[in-house]
Formats: C-alpha cells, structure tokens, sequence
C-alpha cells in the first residue's frame, strides 16, 4: 500500500502533463506554457493533488541539468572560444547593468539597501530552461539571436557563483566581502580547470573502454554518471550544475561518441525538463497573486522593461541588427529559476523580508511564464523592424567566418531539398530568398536563411560569394536566375555555379550565360522514372544506370535534339491550323 501511495502524485504529475500539453499543442501554445498551467492546476495552491512540491523541485532541477548537457553536445570547445567576446563582454554588462537599474528601481519602489541588491542580483538572471527549450522549437538554437542567448545565459550561470557569495553577506552584521568574494572566484577557477583538464585526458579512453564492451545499457550508464558526476563536482565548488553539465556536453561533443550520448540522454531530458516547468507552476501562490495582482504586476512589467531595454542596447552596441537586438530583448527580459535559489538564501539570511521574498518568487514565476509568449512576441517585432540595411549586416556578419561554404539562391521546394543534403554531409553553407516568409520558414526549420536579392552585388557580397566552393541556383524563374548568375560572373569568374533549369531550352540559356552545370528537373524526372521502370521489369541495376549516363552525357544531347524536333512539329502544326 505504501508503494500505491507514492505513485499516486506521478500519475497525477503524467495526467496532468499529457492532458494540459495536448490541449495546448491543439490551440498551437508551447508546451513550456502548458507543462506551467498543468503545474499550477494540480500544485497546492491549486487543485492540491501534489502537496510535496520540494521533492518535485529537487528532482525538477535535473531537467535544467540535462539541457545544458544537451546544449554542449551541440557546441564545441572551439566554437564557445569564438563566443568568448560576446560570453564576457556582453554576457557579463548584461548582468552588472541589469543588476544595477532593477536595484535603483527597488530602492525607488521604498525597499532597503540590502533587499534592493538582493532583487537586482536575483532578477539580473534568466532563464535557462525555457530560452533554450523555446530557441530549440523554433529551430533557432544554431541562429544568430540563439547563439547570442546562450553566450549570455553561460555568463549569467557563471554570475551565480560570486551572487551566492554575497547575498548572505547583506544580511550579515560586518564580515569581510572581497575575501570571501575572492575565495569563492579562486575555487571556481580551480574546479573548472580541473574539469577541462581530467576531461580532455580521461573522457575519451573510458568512453572507448565501455563502447568496446557492447553494452547499450552500460554506454548509457557511464553516460548518466557523467552528467551527473561533472554537475555534482562544479557544486560542490559553489558553480550551479547546469554549467558543470555544459561543460561535460562540451568535453563529449570533441570525441566520436556525442551522437550515441545525445540519443542515450534524451529521454531523461525531455521528462526531467517538463517536471521543472511544472514544478515551477506548483510554486506560483494563485492566493496570493490575487491578492497581490497590481504589486506582482507592476515587478513583472519593471523588470521585462529594464532587461529587455539592456540587452537590446547591449546587442546593438555589439554590432547585431536590429532584428536580433530587439528579439533578444524579447527573449531574455524574465528573471531566471536561479533567482530562486537566490531569494530563497537572502530570506534565510534576513537580507530579504519574508513577505518580500513571496512576492518576489512570484514575480519571477510569472516572469518565466510569459517567456514564450515574450519570445514568439519578440518574433513578431523583430521582423517589424527588420529592414533590408539590416538584413545585409546580419548575413555580413554571419558569412565573416564561413569559407569553402556553398550559396543557395531560392529557398523553395528545391532549394529546401539541396539544404536538407548538404545538412547531412555537414557543409556550411547560406541560404538567401526575396520572400521574407520563405525565410522565416526557413528559419523556423533550423535552415540558415536570410532574406536578401541574389542578383545585387552587395548581397552576394555579404554572403561570401568570393569565398564560396560552389553556388547553387534554385530559382525557378529563368530571368531571375539569369540576373543572378550574371551579378555572380561579375563579382567572381570562378567560382562554380549549378543551377536549375525546367528544360534543355533553359539550359542551353544558363550555359550560356556562364553556368558550370545546368539539371532540367523535367528531363531528370523522366530520366528517374524510366530507370524506375527498367528496374521493375526485371533489368540489371548496372545496365540500367548504364543506360541514364547515356542519356546524361554530352549535356542530354540527344534530349534536346529530341525536345526540339517536338518543338519545330508544334510550331508548323500551328501554322498549318
């Protein structure tokens, strides 16, 4: 019986989940707001079917722990160096000005010295979890704005170190704050160093040792004990153990396992990730924030305001677009779920009153619970703002480090189709459309598409031309791709050029015009189909090839020759009518 009492909250918790989620994917909200409604439904200041909230969060926090794992699989060690100016120098004036405006419009609001740092502190922070989750729906991760969120997020985890120092100091009589701040710097240093340095020796060899064993559930242990192992290490020297997670992520994603780790920790990832998102829910007091509404109201909107107005300034001041300045304000305007940690110690530590500290928990409750209505919102404004100047810096930008990549003209079905091959070699490459809601598409599918004219000089330009292996275009109008492979002849000679055709017509005026290779779709489509043909009746797949060369070679001469003797017959047939 006992066993039957405590599976009851985790089939409350599953129900809750799949019901509330399902509801929401039906009117095409995000899971994260439906995983933080069915949190509030079944928590103990709603329906009260889950009273032990604390057993919830504790478990709840391994889903933050998993993403970032997740997260540094994606990256590289070289790839976070290439961040490093935007992970310190953004990253870092994104949490000291925060801190300091959301500090002076506390002590404006009439709380203490003390309470004010502790909220500008704790509110300086975002979160995490549901920016990351949010970026990864929306296939923005490995985007501009999505590589710009996670350099700020890792500052902030860092943040979390010298903020834990200090907080309960405020509420300490006297006590020596550089020393402890200082003490507290040193042994995050030495943890982090001791991390990189054992994980760069010993991470590859056990790895090898347990794949070699070929023992899928062993692989998926020594998996698990890492992500663990690494976070419960950077702990224990006062770092937060979602970046301790990151950097084991970071450490695997250098060898050839991270694709077998990756799928080994997904499932825990996505269970673990929801439980956090509706732990957070049970914490939010319905009572209280009724009660309570305009003060709640008025901290949310303070500090959405001051945080979004910092990081667009900062993202601007950092050379992005505007585009991107202003999603990111969007994106990263909510407190985080470190704030509550944060509040949770300046009580304990009498630096923040108690009836302050329940408000503040709720204001970064509900923060976090707008966050992707901010972040589709921030969407929404981005492209209002978005203009053709900034399109152009926002490709700059992007091509600045790209070299040997190939460039797509035209993100229609086929251009789509060249991206998702190219995706599976690896390649680097751009993608530019003149439909913003191609683009946006694109976007929304993980493709790196920018909006921009491939027949202007400066756009080709911005996209490298000059360094790209090979241009492909997709264009499906011939007049549009012959002012794009003209514009392309003009700023480089040599550079190879394929492009698509619907006919052998529109070849021979492609190949003219200085096209390297022409694929007419309608003769390849033939071509494909016979072969199909020839294989269903029986034929040898080495003869039927044999036979499509044949036809390929000389540039579908025979084909064309064909295509036009049809052509010639339409004509005099007109004539003769």
């Amino acid at each position: 019986m006992e066993e039957a009492h405590l599976l009851r909250p985790v089939l409350v918790i599953l129900i809750a989940a799949i019901a509330v989620v399902s509801l929401f994917r039906r009117v095409k909200v995000s899971p994260v707001v439906g995983y933080l409604f069915a949190g509030v439904l079944i928590g103990p200041h709603g329906l009260g079917l889950v009273t032990d909230v604390e057993a919830v969060e504790a478990l709840a926090e391994f889903g933050v722990v998993f993403l970032l794992f997740a997260i540094g699989l994606e990256l590289s060690i070289g790839r976070l160096l290439a961040m490093r100016r935007h992970v310190f120098g953004m990253g870092t004036l994104q949490v000291a000005l925060s801190a300091v405006l959301i500090t002076a419009l506390a002590r404006l609001a009439g709380l203490t010295t003390a309470e004010a740092l502790v909220l500008g502190g704790a509110m300086a922070l975002s979160s995490t979890a549901v920016v990351m989750r949010t970026l990864q729906e929306d296939g923005a991760v490995h985007g501009r704005a999505g590589r710009m969120a996670l350099a700020v997020l890792l500052l902030q985890d860092l943040a979390v170190v010298p903020l834990l120092t200090v907080i309960p100091l405020l509420g300490a009589q006297g006590g020596s704050l550089l020393r402890e701040l200082g003490i507290a710097t040193l042994k995050a240093a030495a943890a982090l160093g001791i991390i990189m340095a054992a994980g760069r020796l010993l991470l590859r060899p056990v790895l090898r040792g347990v794949a070699a064993a070929r023992t899928p559930e062993l692989f998926t242990g020594i998996t698990l004990f890492l992500v663990l192992g690494v976070s419960w290490a950077t702990a224990l020297a006062g770092l937060s153990m979602a970046l301790g997670a990151f950097l084991a992520g970071l450490l695997i994603s250098e060898t050839e396992y991270r694709h077998q780790v990756e799928a080994d920790i997904a499932p825990f990832r996505g269970l673990l990730l929801a439980l956090f998102f509706m732990a957070i829910g049970m914490g939010i007091d319905v009572g209280v924030l009724a009660g309570s509404w305009h003060v709640v109201g008025a901290g949310v909107l303070a500090v959405l305001a001051a945080k979004a107005i910092v990081v667009a300034g900062l993202a601007r001041a950092f050379g992005q677009p505007w585009g991107t300045a202003v999603f990111l304000g969007f994106a990263l305007s909510q407190a985080g779920e470190f704030g509550f940690v944060l509040v949770t110690l300046a009580t304990t530590a009498k630096a923040l009153s108690a009836e302050t500290g329940e408000l503040a928990m709720l204001v970064i409750a509900v923060s976090i619970a707008v966050t992707p209505l901010l972040m589709r919102a921030g969407h929404a404004a981005a492209r209002r703002v978005h203009r053709t100047a900034d399109a152009d810096a926002e490709l700059a930008g992007d091509a600045r480090d790209l070299r040997r990549h190939v460039l797509i003209l035209g993100l229609g079905r086929v251009g789509r189709t060249v991206v998702q091959l190219l995706k599976t070699t690896d390649r680097a490459y751009l993608a530019l459309d003149r439909d913003a809601e191609a683009v946006a598409e694109g976007r929304a599918r993980g493709i790196a598409a920018y909006f921009g004219d491939g027949s202007q000089p400066q756009v080709l330009r911005a996209a490298g031309v000059e360094r790209a292996s090979v241009v492909v275009i997709t264009l499906d109008d011939t007049a549009s791709a012959l002012r794009a492979l003209h514009a392309i002849r003009a700023e480089d000679h040599d550079v190879p050029v394929i492009a698509r055709a619907r006919d052998t017509a529109q070849c021979e005026i492609l190949e003219g015009a200085g096209a390297t290779a022409v694929v007419p779709e309608l003769v390849e489509g033939s071509l494909q189909l016979g072969g199909r043909l020839l294989l269903a009746l029986g034929e040898a797949e080495d003869a039927v090839e044999a036979a499509l060369d044949e036809m390929r070679r000389d540039r579908y001469r025979l084909l064309a020759d064909t295509q036009k003797r049809d052509d010639a017959a339409a004509a005099a047939t007109g004539e003769s009518e």
